[in-house]
């Protein structure tokens, strides 16, 4: 049977007891960091949650494959934190909308591919520079408000912090050593939970935050001026959070591919993203995208199908109408905990590993956009200025190795043979190579190692034919791409192609459905 309404693929054998029991767990994985990222970013908990349930909901339903789940992740948020202090929330709703418009723009056109443009560097510089922010963050759990002063804890309330904070670290790291079968954040939580309820110990809690008590997601218009200003100021915010969510979501979903020996849909998976970011933000959601951690543990459950990520969604929204109070009694000594080691899972380690063996260019591109993460909390500008400066070196890079061997024939032309890309960083060292006044009255360029990639090229191209046509002399160039040929048309009356000889040559396009 084919997928009815290319949704659901009911050919698929779907073990519906896994697939629930996978959603159980996926569920009580994501409430604790839902939560979290919301504290962390200075929202209210509710809108963590919210976007849990959103996320959840029609990413597993529309998205690009079965088996990957969504909800309200760092990555994401933290883009949102500036905007948050400078604006306010209702700011961060509306560029939490735009930024799904955005990504739907990027499924419908099939752009999904050029995030992948994104150098690895600076993806290293960003996640390191998010997993600082998340552990630096969880210190302000260690503060308290004195005489309207924000002091650092002391005495018995320090050390209580202190003491279930590392409870729920040791826990989230001894446990998955005895058993897997269940989440380690959860049991954490519920551990600590439990021996603060029994014992009485007054500690800071959910509660203390904000009140997680709430009802369906209602629907809300963000209240900012409809105006040219707004869209500057959430612009840069929606766009970098976009470009965010769809990069950690196509990298989340070829993990699955692999894992799974099957291949999901990218440009769909961005259209599901966007539509469920625009849901979000009418609906107090704080956004989202694909999340590695829960994805993990959805296919360690031995989830494959939809399902899985549906009964996940719900949970979480029965949890938000059914479980609030119990919620809001949650140490955040826990979440705390839960959320460092987050920020130590989401480190990228092996960074340290390879940094000897990386170009010292993509060291320092690493280290920068790290650096401005964590300097000024603005992921939007470090991403912005990693790729500038990549593109930069590359171009840089690409622009020292054109060369030519010269060489002269026995009827006494003069042959060039170029070797490395023409484009505008080349342009100058390409006419440096050419000795006009020198040269014999015919004389060839070889382009067959070579190609011409930009008008800037094209332009050089038509400058070199002229200076030697002023000097009386005949330049031919060989090995022209089609490409370059029809480029050069408009130089037909000096410039003698040897179309013969030349073959076509065409860039490779990957073509993604």
């Amino acid at each position: 049977m084919k997928p009815y309404l290319r949704l659901f693929d009911f050919s698929q054998k779907v073990n519906y007891k896994i697939e629930v029991l996978a959603g159980l767990t996926v569920a009580m994985t994501m409430l604790p960091e839902s939560l979290s990222f919301a504290i962390l970013a200075g929202f209210p908990p509710l809108t963590g949650l919210y976007a849990a349930f959103i996320m959840g909901l029609v990413t597993s339903i529309f998205g690009g494959r079965p088996g990957l789940i969504s909800g309200g992740a760092g990555a994401t948020v933290v883009v949102l934190i500036a905007l948050m202090k400078s604006n306010g929330l209702e700011y961060v709703f509306a560029a939490v909308a735009l930024a799904g418009a955005i990504q739907i723009l990027v499924g419908l056109f099939r752009l999904g591919k050029f995030i992948r443009l994104v150098p690895q560097p600076v993806m290293y510089g960003f996640v390191n520079g998010l997993a600082v922010i998340i552990f630096m963050a969880q210190l302000q759990q260690f503060k308290t408000i004195s005489n309207g002063q924000e002091t650092w804890l002391s005495g018995s309330p320090l050390y209580i912090m202190a003491g279930l904070v590392a409870l729920t670290i040791a826990i989230v790291v001894l446990l998955p050593r005895i058993t897997k079968a269940v989440p380690p954040s959860l049991v954490a939580i519920i551990v600590v939970f439990l021996i603060v309820l029994g014992f009485g110990i007054e500690t800071k809690m959910v509660k203390d935050i904000a009140s997680v008590s709430g009802g369906f997601p209602p629907f809300h218009i963000p209240l900012v001026p409809f105006e040219w200003e707004t869209l500057e100021i959430i612009f840069p915010y929606a766009l970098i959070m976009a470009g965010v969510g769809l990069t950690e979501g196509l990298l989340t979903l070829n993990l699955v591919d692999e894992m799974t020996s099957t291949r999901g849909n990218g440009n769909r998976e961005a259209l599901a993203q966007g539509c469920a970011n625009i849901l979000n933000g009418f609906f107090f959601g704080m956004g989202g995208c694909p999340m590695i951690a829960q994805t993990l543990v959805n296919l360690s459950a031995g989830a494959r199908a939809r399902l899985s990520g549906i009964v996940a969604s719900l949970t979480i929204l029965a949890i938000i109408l059914f479980a609030a109070p119990l919620i809001e009694l949650v140490p955040m000594a826990a979440l705390t905990g839960v959320m460092i080691m987050v920020a130590v899972g989401t480190f990228e380690w092996i960074s340290f590993r390879i940094i000897n063996k990386m170009p010292k260019q993509d060291v320092f591109v690493g280290i920068l956009v790290a650096l401005i993460t964590i300097w000024l909390h603005n992921l939007a500008l470090a991403v912005l200025i990693g790729v500038i400066i990549s593109a930069l070196v590359f171009a840089w890079e690409s622009a020292k190795r054109i060369r030519a061997r010269k060489y002269t024939d026995g009827e006494g032309v003069k042959h060039y043979e170029i070797f490395g890309p023409l484009f505008f960083g080349s342009v100058t060292a390409f006419n440096e190579k050419f000795d006009v006044a020198g040269d014999p009255e015919i004389v060839i360029i070889d382009f067959k190692e070579s190609r011409v990639s930009d008008m800037s090229g094209i332009d050089a191209l038509n400058k070199l034919t002229e200076r030697y046509d002023k000097a009386g002399k005949k330049l031919h160039l060989k090995h022209l791409s089609q490409d370059c040929r029809t480029l050069l048309k408009n130089a037909d009356g000096i410039i003698d192609v040897n179309i013969m000889e030349d073959p076509s040559y065409h860039v490779a396009v990957e073509r993604l459905s």
